[in-house]
């Protein structure tokens, strides 16, 4: 398992489950099955998880808990299935920090790129969330206000130096960013150079991952200076708030 990236499916229904999990062994993965959020905790209690397909709509503990829960204590990556009926909840999992969504009935092969993807994005280790690594030096970093993004380890820090919790796909936005200073980018633009995937009109992932950033790099995230709304068009990244 140490060779392959683990997954772990959660999913309340068998069928879903046993298509996922022969689907993705198949693929060269190390894959396991969870029917519920009990399930999930005793495969984290088991060994290092790169990555998690979770279903938001199960009974008992809902894949919005356990979203919470897995941002809050490993650096999994997580992929939410929702069925079509839950755009409201795919939102709301996006700001819980959620790294993707992929939508019920789904292609094998759309999910296996998702999965792909995210996991290209992660750090090597995944599991419980470390302690945070000294403040980065030298010139591999971008500074975003009073933060700096470690572009190598793929880790913001705050003011104080103490690491502050980005998901891989908030990652490639602000590196995004770093690459196309004071641009006025687009929507699909973005979707496109960050996460490469085809804009929908209505998909707003790009929207809530913005305000998540804004929340950890702005000084007043209701007055952004450093990621920039150009209104009807799309966002800019201005240095240090310049003008």
């Amino acid at each position: 398992m140490a060779d392959r990236a683990h997954i772990v499916v959660v999913d309340d229904e068998p069928e879903i489950r046993e298509t996922l999990e022969e689907y993705l062994a198949m693929q060269g993965f190390a894959v396991t099955a969870a029917g519920n959020g009990a399930e999930l905790r005793r495969a984290l209690a088991a060994g290092p998880v790169d990555l998690v397909l979770l279903d938001l709509n199960m009974p008992g503990e809902d894949g919005l808990s356990l979203t919470r829960f897995l941002r809050q204590e490993t650096r999994a990556g997580v992929i939410l299935v929702t069925a079509a009926g839950e755009a409201i909840d795919r939102v709301v999992g996006l700001e819980m920090g959620a790294d993707d969504y992929i939508p019920k009935p789904f292609d094998l092969r759309e999910l296996l790129a998702r999965v792909r993807s995210v996991l290209r994005r992660m750090p090597a280790a995944a599991g419980p969330a470390a302690a945070a690594p000294p403040r980065p030096e030298g010139g591999n970093h971008v500074v975003f206000g009073h933060c700096r993004l470690d572009l190598a380890g793929q880790r913001l820090f705050g003011a104080d130096g103490a690491e502050l919790a980005i998901t891989a796909m908030e990652f490639d936005l602000l590196r995004t960013f770093a690459r196309h200073p004071r641009q006025v980018l687009s929507r699909d633009r973005l979707l496109d150079l960050a996460h490469n995937r085809d804009w929908d009109p209505f998909d707003r992932s790009i929207d809530v991952r913005i305000t998540r950033l804004r929340r950890k790099i702005e000084v007043d995230p209701a007055k952004p200076r450093i990621i920039k709304t150009v209104r009807g068009t799309g966002y800019m990244f201005v240095p240090d708030g310049e003008e």
